[in-house]
């Protein structure tokens, strides 16, 4: 291994912003423009952005292009994420593009290399990693490599195998969701359920009667009811940040989840009998009603903070995976927004009181019967991915500073990550 200063090793990219008073910059843009928000979370790339901007904005501002494989590295704000790029996108200024030079570092092996030095940061500093990254920033920080690119490939192989199965299981949650989304519009959105003839009801004919609440034609026999009369909507509790840790000290100690973490990925731990924590098993459904509100994720045995909700029925007939595409519908996600406050960071809990759905307990029945297996094979993977994560990350430290050869890596995982090439990417 030898040490080598960070700006020595890479090219650095700096971002840029369209001006926002232009409408030709942003209508319609079609260029992936990342901010922290599309890459702050355990996933090894990014792939699309919330914000796009136009050709013209990308050659009137300073912002440039990120190939794929690049490194992104949040400068401000929440300081520190990263992310490699899944396809050719611009970015803001409040982040840099690192791209390894050539001959000297692998690039995947610069990216894992980098997120063992900031964890190394977080935990010598309880949680802040820095104030702010700037270009002298990289003159500062050291990193330990291999002086071989063969073994830097190497090393960052074993770590890509692990992250290419939870990404291919990632795809498989995104299709079956989309499939069971798919149906659930075409039931409770444009109420083509299934009719007594197994024809599309409101296509087919089926009868549909005026509601006043809504102003508008909902089938014959269905009503509106309001969530807060059907489901609970449990908040969570914030701990202190002393309490925080980044490992599983005994039994007591519970994975933590924050709104960051709705994907059902975290590295943080706490002691769940210090406090009456909110605590969610595998399955529920849990909602951000703080910060980028009216996300959906899935609960996997941990306990979750306060700017989240747990959201069950108050009965047994409506199951999770009711609940779960509910709130993927557009109509519900608009409605939270829309009753939200606050002008820096969003409250939605005034929300809940104008949230309804249309309700027929039948066709719910039904519904459920037929996406319950695509559901429990969505909680499925994402448990494999918690597990597959942590070996990541328990291998992760133990390559980069030499404790575990390649080798060893190797046969302690024996077959559990499948070779990368399989997966087609």
């Amino acid at each position: 291994m030898i040490k080598v200063i960070l700006n020595d090793i890479i090219n650095i990219i700096s971002g840029g912003t369209p001006k926002t008073t232009i409408e030709e910059y942003w209508k319609d843009g079609t260029v992936g423009w990342l901010s922290v928000n599309d890459f702050n979370n355990d996933n090894r790339y990014v792939y699309d952005s919330e914000k796009k901007i136009t050709e013209l904005g990308v050659e009137k501002s300073n912002t440039k292009y990120l190939n794929r494989g690049d490194i992104i590295i949040s400068a401000r704000g929440t300081v520190g994420a990263l992310a490699q790029i899944g396809k050719p996108m611009c970015f803001n200024q409040s982040c840099f593009g690192l791209r390894g030079k050539e001959g000297i570092v692998d690039t995947d092996f610069l990216y894992y290399s980098l997120q063992n030095y900031v964890r190394n940061i977080i935990k010598r500093s309880q949680g802040s990693v820095f104030n702010t990254i700037n270009l002298a920033s990289f003159e500062l920080m050291e990193l330990e490599i291999p002086e071989t690119i063969d073994t830097q490939k190497q090393i960052a192989k074993v770590l890509s195998d692990l992250d290419a199965k939870i990404e291919v299981n990632n795809k498989i949650n995104q299709e079956l969701e989309a499939l069971a989304k798919t149906i659930y519009d075409y039931w409770f959105v444009q109420f083509d359920f299934p009719d007594q003839n197994g024809k599309p009801y409101k296509s087919s004919g089926g009868k549909m009667e005026y509601n006043e609440e809504l102003k508008r034609e909902i089938p014959e026999g269905w009503e509106v009811k309001m969530l807060n009369k059907i489901f609970e909507f449990e908040k969570g509790k914030e701990p202190g940040s002393a309490e925080y840790v980044n490992k599983k000290v005994d039994e007591n100690y519970i994975k933590f989840f924050r709104v960051g973490n709705i994907d059902g990925i975290s590295d943080t731990f706490i002691d769940s009998t210090k406090q009456d924590y909110l605590y969610a098993s595998e399955g529920d459904v849990i909602v951000t009603f703080d910060g980028s509100v009216g996300k959906v994720g899935i609960g996997i045995n941990g306990i979750y903070s306060s700017g989240l909700r747990k959201i069950y029925s108050i009965s047994d007939e409506i199951h999770s995976s009711f609940i779960y595409f509910v709130f993927k519908d557009e109509r519900i996600i608009k409605t939270i927004h829309k009753y939200s406050t606050g002008s820096i960071i969003l409250h939605a809990s005034k929300s809940i009181d104008f949230l309804n759905i249309f309700y027929h307990k039948e066709t719910i029945e039904k519904y459920q019967n037929f996406i319950n297996p695509f559901y429990e094979k969505i909680v499925y993977n994402l448990k494999e991915n918690q597990k597959l994560a942590a070996l990541r990350d328990w291998l992760l430290p133990m390559l980069m500073n030499g404790q575990v050869t390649v080798g060893e890596a190797k046969e302690q995982l024996g077959m559990v990550a499948e070779e990368e090439e399989k997966y087609n990417f």
